[in-house]
């Protein structure tokens, strides 16, 4: 009986020791896929955030030269902001697919 018992003790240890690196190789994925994400969503964004200062300054060029050569500066925005307008509206149209799109792409990075 005490036979068994001294080669049951070592296969506990063992899995134990199995259990605890088991573990700890769970954190340390778990970190790198957390850096990775968050690394990921900085990086972009910073380039959404220099994107909308440039288009921001290009819209308000663009306003200002359609004002100019339809006569007045007010029309020019107005023309700049019913384009977007239509934009914004393809946008709301397009909703579904462009979830869909970000959804799987989040998916993506959270798996992979």
């Amino acid at each position: 009986m005490e036979a068994n018992t001294n080669l049951i003790e070592p296969l506990l240890e063992r899995f134990k020791d199995y259990g605890k690196t088991s573990l700890e190789l769970v954190k340390l994925k778990s970190v790198d896929k957390t850096a990775d994400i968050l690394s990921t969503l900085i990086s972009r964004l910073f380039f959404v955030l220099t994107l909308v200062i440039f288009l921001l300054t290009i819209n308000i060029a663009i306003a200002l030269w359609l004002g100019e050569i339809i006569g007045k500066t007010y029309d020019g925005f107005l023309v700049v902001a019913g384009f977007y307008a239509i934009v914004t509206l393809v946008l709301y149209l397009m909703q579904p697919k462009i979830k869909t799109r970000v959804n799987d792409s989040i998916i993506r990075l959270i798996i992979n």
